[in-house]
């Protein structure tokens, strides 16, 4: 990355999940966003209402990785996996899955 930070996206519709995750990242140097739903997230990535922009006629993704909550109100962690991977721009983006609940039928999935 050339010296450059590490910029994370965190997605949690708690928000003191979200802080908590915000804190833990800055505290290895990484640059944090974060968004409260995954409707938020796509619509920071460039991919709102089902559209993808290109970054002005870049190919390049704003963030390099994505920590999302699975079970988020209106879209849940895999959906908003399934959305990043359908772009071409946002596809090679690693995204963490992660949940406080402990559900095992959901883990399976």
């Amino acid at each position: 990355m050339n010296g450059a930070k590490l910029h994370v996206l965190a997605v949690d519709d708690n928000n003191t999940d979200r802080k908590i995750a915000e804190v833990l990242l800055k505290s290895f140097s990484c640059k944090v966003t974060t968004a409260e739903n995954g409707q938020s997230a796509l619509e920071f990535l460039g991919l709102g209402n089902g559209k993808e922009n290109s970054f002005k006629g870049t190919t390049v993704s704003k963030v390099n990785l994505i920590i999302t909550d699975y079970c988020m109100p209106g879209m849940t962690g895999y959906e908003l996996l399934k959305k990043i991977k359908e772009s071409s721009v946002m596809k090679e983006i690693p995204v963490i899955i992660m949940s406080s609940d402990n559900i095992p039928t959901r883990i399976q999935k």
